[in-house]
């Protein structure tokens, strides 16, 4: 029956798809935190090693000084930006009430040239207007805000879930070192075993080269928007080109996320050049992602781009938000696996 299955290529695909649908939808919630730690002691076992034979550290403290260095450099990390936006805080209220006085003065104003013209009463136009906006504000207070604050007891409870399943990734890391070894030997020592291993390493060379794909044009492109903003005298200009190049790394967010409000507001001021170059950076980022992207993992996994892209949007239709990695992931399995059964 198996060489049958193989035999029909469609038939090998179909179950493929469904098994591993079945895996990222059932398996992997359930086991995440294991298979993370999993990916990161493969990822790092090199390095691992290296240490425990050079600098005579065993590969459980080995595994706890990365893990606790990779936290320290992430802890600094979110406490700089934390600092950043609590100090900006006063400054982005000020800015934006200026630019909903500034909005509304220019709104009433097109209201009542565009009534002059059009011969309709201007002061009721600008009362309507008046009350539009007001109306807004009242909902954002009343509604949006209260809302938010209410699921307070929901993002207590992510925060204890993420508790949760950051000391089992931790725990499942440094026994994962101690015994990773054994394990691929047992693993080797089965025939059987040696597809499971090619696949595995098919995709684990495929998340390092996405991961260092992603390095290069986000440390590419936060470099120019850093340079660019800070050259045209943006404030903080060089703090918001690092963020502009980190949001780049993320599907659906990109640099349109702090460069379009960027030019608004310069628009907004009449700064009409700096507008100018915030719309020319953005189009810049992402001709720069088009170009690189493709070069730096479709060419080096073997998979046209287009694939990849079907894949994250097919995963967003099937996973939701955790689609965009899910999607992706769940085609490279598929994949390899194929490729390695089929041979």
């Amino acid at each position: 029956m198996w060489r049958k299955i193989k035999e029909n290529k469609l038939i090998l695909l179909l179950l493929l798809i469904g098994a591993v649908y079945f895996l990222l939808k059932f398996i992997v919630p359930l086991l995440a935190p294991v298979l993370l730690a999993m990916l990161f002691v493969t990822i790092f076992g090199p390095l691992m090693q290296y240490m425990q034979k050079r600098l005579r550290i065993h590969r459980q403290l080995a595994a706890a000084a990365l893990l606790l260095l990779a936290g320290s450099l992430l802890a600094v990390l979110l406490w700089v930006l934390f600092s950043w936006m609590v100090g900006s805080f006063p400054e982005w209220m000020t800015t934006l009430e200026r630019m909903e006085q500034d909005l509304s003065g220019r709104l009433l104003e097109f209201c009542g040239t565009a009534g002059k013209r059009l011969g309709l009463d201007v002061d009721y136009m600008e009362e309507w207007m008046q009350n539009s906006l007001g109306k807004g504000v009242t909902f954002v207070q009343e509604k949006l805000l209260p809302s938010v604050l209410s699921k307070s007891m929901d993002y207590a409870k992510g925060m204890v879930a993420f508790g949760g399943f950051l000391a089992t990734f931790l725990i499942a890391t440094i026994l994962l070192a101690k015994d990773y070894d054994r394990i691929m030997n047992l693993l080797l020592a089965r025939e059987d075993c040696h597809v499971f291993l090619e696949i595995l390493c098919g995709i684990i060379r495929y998340i390092a080269t996405y991961v260092r794909a992603q390095f290069i044009i986000l440390s590419l492109i936060g470099g120019v928007c850093s340079l660019v903003l800070a050259f045209c005298g943006f404030r903080q200009g060089a703090f918001w080109g690092l963020l502009a190049g980190v949001l780049d790394a993320f599907p659906f967010i990109g640099t349109g996320v702090i460069l379009v409000p960027a030019a608004v507001l310069q628009l907004s001021g009449g700064a009409y050049g700096r507008a100018a170059v915030c719309i020319g950076l953005y189009i810049l980022c992402i001709f720069l992602r088009e170009l690189l992207e493709p070069r730096l993992i479709g060419g080096r996994i073997g998979v046209s781009p287009i694939f990849i892209l079907i894949s994250l949007y097919a995963g967003i239709g099937l996973f939701g938000l955790p689609g965009i990695l899910l999607g992706p992931l769940g085609f490279i399995i598929v994949w390899q696996s194929f490729q390695s059964l089929s041979e």
